[in-house]
């Protein structure tokens, strides 16, 4: 049955799979709502008639657009959030396990008990393959019918996570920015954008940040902290050390006794490693915008590296800030646990 709605659901997969392989979809955020739009126009269109087909769907989507970009992580994270979620609240309806959830949302547990008193025993598994019923010769769509309205409402759990993610990590920016302190930044982030601006409510401090070439998105970042009232200092990439980068600025505050903190939404940790050895980086960009042609001979004496990312190794970071609390590295391994399972980790 998978089959037959292939080629309509997947011509929306295919337009964000350009888009992410021509990069006219940048940023983890960005690019992690974009995917789960997409999974909910691929599964609105799909047709299916057990599980293991839907999330064959699903993972097929999945991969379709982690291959067009594979080194923007939040994609492939977020088709493994909602394949945990659904899968998660399929097994508790199957099992005969009823959850016990808000009244306001909706989950297959509840799917399974429509029609039936309200009851805080468990839900017999006779009673729930009744429902949910899989293979029905007599009419293949009705596994799907009723599913589809539950799948709907876990992406829609996805997408409010990603929508309050800045606020969530924000909230508890004051316990980690006191008066008087001199905060160090490089580059353009909304993320610690929004923490930053939330400290400055209650705490006075100063914020230096690099001004990040060859992007310089350092000035964008200063410009608006500036405008919220917030000390800032814009200074060139040449100040922190030698060379700029998350990197390097993890090095000097190490070597300065100084916290290193990350602010980043769950949706950005991955279960995956990917990283090119060679330079310590995830992902390069145009070696032009470093030294372009321009330059004549010298060009063609020399190699020119311009990472996007850096791999900055754990035992630099004291504490990760996310919309679920404040972790210490040891323990995002279990934050993995909780939001993926292990057989999504390959599409």
């Amino acid at each position: 049955m998978a089959s037959e709605s292939r080629p309509a659901a997947h011509r929306s997969v295919e337009v964000l799979a350009s888009k992410l392989r021509r990069r006219q979809v940048v940023g983890s955020r960005a690019a992690a709502l974009e995917t789960l739009l997409v999974l909910r126009q691929v599964i609105s269109k799909a047709r299916f008639s057990n599980f293991d087909q839907l999330v064959a769907i699903i993972r097929d989507a999945g991969r379709r657009l982690v291959e067009a970009q594979p080194k923007e992580h939040s994609v492939g994270n977020t088709v493994r959030r909602v394949l945990h979620h659904i899968r998660e609240e399929f097994h508790a309806a199957t099992r005969g396990n009823q959850v016990v959830k808000p009244a306001a949302s909706f989950s297959i547990s509840k799917f399974v008990l429509q029609g039936q008193p309200r009851k805080h025993a468990a839900v017999q598994k006779s009673e729930s393959k009744g429902t949910l019923k899989e293979n029905d010769p007599d009419d293949p769509d009705s596994f799907a019918k009723g599913l589809k309205p539950v799948l709907m409402e876990a992406i829609q759990d996805v997408l409010d996570e990603l929508e309050t993610v800045y606020d969530n990590i924000s909230k508890n920016a004051k316990d980690h920015i006191h008066s008087d302190e001199i905060i160090l930044t490089l580059g353009m982030s909304k993320t610690i954008e929004q923490f930053l601006k939330t400290a400055a409510h209650i705490r006075n401090y100063s914020v230096i940040v690099a001004e990040t070439a060859p992007s310089y998105h350092g000035r964008e970042m200063a410009k608006s902290l500036s405008s919220a009232g917030i000390s800032t200092f814009l200074v060139p990439d040449s100040s922190i050390f030698a060379l700029i980068g998350s990197l390097m600025a993890a090095t000097a505050a190490r070597a300065h006794s100084t916290p290193v903190v990350v602010c980043a939404g769950q949706f950005k940790l991955t279960p995956l490693w990917n990283l090119y050895h060679e330079y310590g980086a995830h992902d390069f960009g145009n070696p032009s915008d470093v030294l372009g042609f321009e330059n004549g001979d010298l060009v063609d004496k020399v190699e020119v590296v311009n990472p996007y990312y850096d791999y900055v190794q754990p035992e630099l970071i004291m504490a990760y800030i996310t919309n679920d609390g404040d972790h210490p590295p040891s323990s995002i391994y279990r934050l993995l646990k909780e939001n993926y399972d292990d057989e999504d980790n390959e599409l």
